[in-house]
């Protein structure tokens, strides 16, 4: 069974007449009315404003009627008023029942059209003449009920809207053109006719079209919507653009890499697409009971009104009965307690860079207890520098520089960036370097000028070698200021030491306590050594750490968090992150992090910002919570109201309760649905700020070996 992405309705794929291919996706829905919603949402909203523009003067005018009687032919002017209100805005529900009984769906659309023309019907017999029925009117009933309703209806399609708003923006910030170089002419295009590969012309202050690489220009980027950093970032030939942000002072040449939903706005929107339309577990029992739900409630009011009429209660309270059981337990809130809870939950999420990527990553996060992360560009700031270059004595700082940066050229590591970059800063000439290598988690070789020369991270050797002591010694200052260090090595044999420097990341001390504050343990899984993960450990406050960790290790350390009884989450951002980011209960990915970390996660941080991974984990918890409630009120309400609609309340106020009944019945309903959104809107303000103070995070496998 399919979920009707709107109402959250099961969809039988194989009887749907109603669908919708999107992104190369196919959606089913119950009815014509949830189609319009999803395909032209704006064009919805302002539809179902109009109707309600017509039904609320006309119902408020028609209970005046009815209750005031001011004159004799009342009847006709309220029959007409409500005429109008049955049949043009509750129009949609007599399609959506037409819909539903061409599919063979039972949806809510059947309970409404078949309760309000029930009341309606039995008004214009009434007002027709016809023999034995009692003198009774309904109009009231009956244009109150399609009221209330469609504005339920109107509040949840607001909600969505308002959810969306932002993923909205993101989409009105991308330029609808390009000028393109192609044959050496410069061309304006449709920015759908750019391909990977153009050249992309940027003026100054206009937005890039497109996600890409600078090979010619300089100037800088206001890339704030993205990745919340305020300052402008510089642009330079060899550093990335995306789509969406604004050029600053200089103009620019981009090779584009990401056109349209290939881009980072693209794969926002497509992620936020698959979370809103994806369902957690409990969205699937909701799915039975609503489906099960019409068939039972109309086989309860039919069989009540038989009951009521049988005892002698007479046709009118009969009638009545019938309306007010269909009514009452029109299963609305069921329909969107977990849609308007995954809604807002994601659209938060969205807002503050935070995609929750398949159908199962928010209900995952939700249930994390123990959070495993890498160092570098994770917990820091993952831009470190070089701070010291150490030769072997004989050898110069330049050499040492010069032949490690020429094999650091073919790694993206944070350290290798750092080695370039110093070289290349201080005028030193890179020689070029062949058969490069890169080992995750270890290092980097290749040949320069014939010799073999390899770059190692924080490794000294085993205490049998003989260049282990020279190497500590040389290694000493840096060990001594907790720095990270790495050895380099000339056809085996050493030629000196690079110490790098990285600071703790803003936001990391505050993230590890509202971590801690949900009871979520927070334990550090780095190839760095020691001493450097100890001390951003310590200035982070993470009390558990693992230093010199292989890809493979650390590994070995996730599954046994696993098997100790912990759902882990996985934080990282490079290469060698990919593997444990794919097998963690839950991979959550720095959006600063390589393409490959990204494709290997569950959820990925827009922004560089360890402050996500408590948020992500806090609003997956938060929401599933919602979805929980929201059944549960729904549940609860029916359990109550379904008794009262029948007749529970009969022998302390008398038959005459069911002249008002399906009014409240409708009014409760409207409620229902209204409470379940305005619960699920609290999702809205979901932040770090309300952190519970006092508890510690406590390992959840405290016996593993350090």
């Amino acid at each position: 069974m399919a979920t009707d992405p709107i109402c959250g309705m099961a969809v039988d794929p194989q009887t749907a007449e109603l669908k919708l291919v999107r992104d190369n996706r196919t959606f089913y829905f119950c009815s014509g009315s949830c189609l319009r919603q999803f395909a032209e949402p704006a064009a919805e909203l302002a539809r179902l404003r109009r109707r309600l523009a017509v039904a609320w003067p006309l119902a408020v005018a028609i209970a005046a009627l009815t209750y005031a009687t001011p004159f004799a032919g009342w009847p006709y002017v309220a029959a007409a008023a409500a005429a109008v209100v049955q049949f043009y805005p509750g129009l949609g529900y007599y399609r959506g029942t037409w819909d539903a009984i061409r599919s063979r769906i039972w949806n809510m659309d059947i309970l409404i059209a078949v309760g309000t023309t029930v009341a309606f019907g039995y008004s214009v017999a009434v007002l027709a003449g016809v023999r034995g029925l009692p003198i009774a009117y309904y109009f009231d009933a009956s244009s109150l009920i399609v009221t209330l309703i469609l504005t339920g209806n109107y509040l949840e399609h607001l909600t969505r809207e308002r959810a969306r708003g932002t993923l909205r923006a993101l989409h009105e910030l991308v330029p609808p053109t390009a000028t393109i170089a192609r044959d050496g002419v410069e061309r304006v295009v449709p920015v759908g006719e750019v391909v990977p590969g153009d050249r992309v012309h940027i003026l100054p202050g206009a937005r890039f079209p497109v996600d890409g690489v600078v090979v010619d220009g300089r100037s800088s980027a206001t890339e704030s919507l993205l990745t919340g950093e305020s300052r402008p970032v510089p642009k330079e030939p060899g550093r990335p653009v995306v789509a969406g942000t604004t050029n600053g002072e200089g103009a620019l040449w981009v090779e584009a890499t990401g056109v349209g939903e290939d881009t980072v706005v693209g794969e926002i929107g497509r992620l936020v697409a698959e979370a809103e339309t994806s369902q957690v577990p409990l969205q699937q029992l909701a799915d039975r009971i609503a489906s099960a739900f019409v068939p039972v409630v109309l086989a309860l009011a039919v069989g009540a009104a038989v009951a009521w009429f049988l005892a002698g209660a007479g046709v009118s309270i009969a009638l009545l009965v019938f309306v007010s059981v269909a009514i009452t337990a029109c299963p609305c809130a069921f329909g969107i307690a977990t849609p308007a809870a995954l809604v807002v939950g994601t659209g938060r999420a969205a807002e503050e860079g935070i995609l929750f990527k398949g159908r199962d990553s928010l209900e995952r996060a939700s249930r994390v207890t123990v959070v495993l992360t890498d160092k570098t560009g994770t917990l820091t700031v993952g831009r470190p520098s070089l701070v010291g270059a150490v030769p072997v004595p004989g050898g110069t700082e330049t050499d040492l520089l010069a032949v490690a940066a020429a094999v650091e050229s073919g790694s993206e590591h944070p350290y290798a960036r750092a080695v370039v970059q110093a070289a290349t800063g201080r005028g030193i000439a890179v020689p070029a370097a062949t058969e490069l290598r890169v080992e995750p988690g270890r290092g980097v070789e290749g040949v320069v000028g014939g010799h073999r020369i390899d770059v190692r991270l924080g490794e000294t050797g085993t205490p049998n070698d003989s260049d282990s002591a020279p190497l500590r010694a040389l290694a000493a200052p840096f060990e001594a200021a907790g720095q990270a260090w790495s050895v380099v090595r000339r056809d085996g044999v050493p030629i000196g030491v690079l110490g790098f420097d990285d600071e703790i990341a803003p936001g990391v001390p505050q993230a590890v306590r509202a971590l801690a504050a949900d009871g979520i343990a927070v334990v550090m899984v780095t190839g760095d050594h020691d001493r450097a993960a100890r001390r951003i450990a310590e200035r982070a406050g993470i009390r558990e750490v693992y230093s010199r960790q292989t890809p493979a290790e650390k590994l070995g350390i996730l599954t046994r968090y696993r098997q100790a009884g912990g759902f882990v989450a996985y934080v990282g951002d490079g290469i060698n992150d990919a593997p444990a980011l794919a097998a963690a209960d839950l991979g959550i990915a720095i959006g600063s992090g390589t393409d490959v970390a990204r494709e290997s996660s569950g959820v990925v941080l827009v922004r560089p910002d360890f402050r996500g991974v408590a948020l992500a984990l806090r609003l997956g918890r938060r929401t599933v919570r919602k979805v929980r409630a929201n059944l549960t009120w729904a549940i609860g309400y029916n359990s109550v109201l379904l008794p009262v609609a029948v007749g529970v309340l009969v022998p302390w106020f008398g038959l005459r309760v069911y002249d008002v009944l399906p009014i409240v019945g409708a009014v409760a309903m409207g409620l229902s649905s209204t409470t379940v959104v305005l619960n699920s809107l609290s999702l809205r303000w979901v932040s770090l700020g309300a952190e519970r103070r006092g508890r510690a995070a406590v390992p959840i496998a405290p016996g593993l070996p350090a």
